[in-house]
């Protein structure tokens, strides 16, 4: 079978999906407040924050299950929710929809299931297009299977393939993975993004997952208490962090605290560039423990005035190290390093440490 599966052609427009100055409220209160967001045709984009942030309200919005109550929504340039005057209901967006539940048909096959929404089509090019969607995703040796003889992986794939199958100009999808075990997890989403690169279909993805939104997004956009922190490339948000919430949300870090002198922050590892921050404020530094690179020293395991290793706890993939660091002026902190790979020294042992100030971030300390 050589035919393949494209998507319209939406380089005409500015954007598949535009929300603009977005404020909803459940019961009085607030949980999106003032978002602005936009995603490009064929670009995946993730919305990404802790639970309870807004991110579900914000993609059920855009796909029309909830009433739009301030400010705007628009698919390709055209207005589809407006406060009080329009609300384009969600059968006639054109907007693909997958959930954590797959929400099957169980009555239906497979095949079935992913040929639903194609009715308008003849019944031959139905079945060639769920077939074409199915092999793209590892199931076409199931289109006769039922959901109940699937497993939950299995399930995620045909509720995917069944959204795609009608063209959405925009595929939202609200935490689709996290019902998975780990493993499965990687190999599906992995799968997907594949499919809709290929397809070009301009998505959504909801997540809480920072890993996830690393490996799926063309751009993220962090929420937090219903407002977007950040928005960027992946690169942006993990090595321009415009927030200590930024810096957080995305692993572990080691905070110190100090103040401003002569540009620089003095730190029990070493002087810390403070360029932008007021001369003689207080900060916060934060440190990944991916910046802190350690050099084992020779010398007698009692010489705890230099900086030691109080534990060393292999984590499979890499090495995670407690360390006592001592610097300059009498400064000491207990931080964590993690090193790639087996690198487990000795309780007590004599290390040097080494930052990588591209893992250094500077914020004033009440931000």
């Amino acid at each position: 079978m050589t035919a393949t599966l494209k998507f319209a052609d939406a380089t005409a427009t500015p954007t598949a999906l535009t929300l603009h100055n977005v404020y909803h409220a459940y019961d009085g209160h607030a949980v999106v407040k003032g978002v602005d967001l936009s995603v490009n045709p064929g670009e995946v984009v993730c919305l990404l924050g802790p639970s309870g942030c807004g991110k579900t309200t914000l993609l059920r919005i855009a796909a029309g299950l909830e009433q739009l109550q301030e400010g705007s929504v628009a698919l390709e340039g055209v207005a589809i929710a407006t406060p009080g005057r329009r609300h384009l209901p969600p059968e006639k967006r054109n907007v693909g929809l997958a959930f954590q539940d797959s929400a099957l048909f169980p009555h239906l096959s497979v095949l079935e299931n992913v040929t639903f929404g194609l009715k308008h089509l003849a019944s031959s090019q139905r079945r060639e297009r769920a077939t074409l969607l199915l092999e793209q995703l590892g199931m076409a040796s199931y289109g006769d299977a039922y959901p109940h003889m699937l497993s939950g992986g299995q399930q995620q794939r045909v509720a995917l393939a069944r959204a795609l199958a009608p063209s959405p100009r925009l595929m939202l999808l609200d935490e689709p993975f996290s019902s998975l075990d780990a493993r499965l997890r990687d190999r599906i989403r992995d799968d997907t993004l594949h499919v809709l690169k290929k397809l070009g279909a301009a998505t959504l993805l909801v997540t809480h997952d920072p890993e996830e939104a690393m490996f799926m997004a063309d751009r993220i956009a962090l929420m937090r208490d219903g407002r977007i922190v950040q928005t960027g490339t992946p690169r942006e948000l993990y090595c321009a962090p415009q927030d200590p919430f930024v810096v957080t949300f995305f692993g572990d870090v080691n905070e110190l605290q100090g103040k401003v002198d002569n540009g620089e922050v003095m730190t029990p590892v070493g002087r810390v560039p403070a360029s932008g921050l007021a001369e003689g404020s207080d900060v916060k530094v934060m440190i990944r423990p991916e910046a802190l690179r350690v050099v084992e020293r020779d010398l007698p395991d009692d010489t705890h005035r230099h900086s030691h290793v109080v534990m060393a706890k292999l984590l499979g993939r890499a090495s995670l190290l407690h360390l006592c660091a001592h610097g300059e002026n009498g400064l000491e902190a207990h931080l964590h390093a993690r090193i790639p790979g087996v690198f487990l020294p000795a309780e007590g042992q004599p290390v040097d440490i080494v930052l990588d100030l591209s893992q250094v971030f500077v914020f004033p300390l009440g931000a």
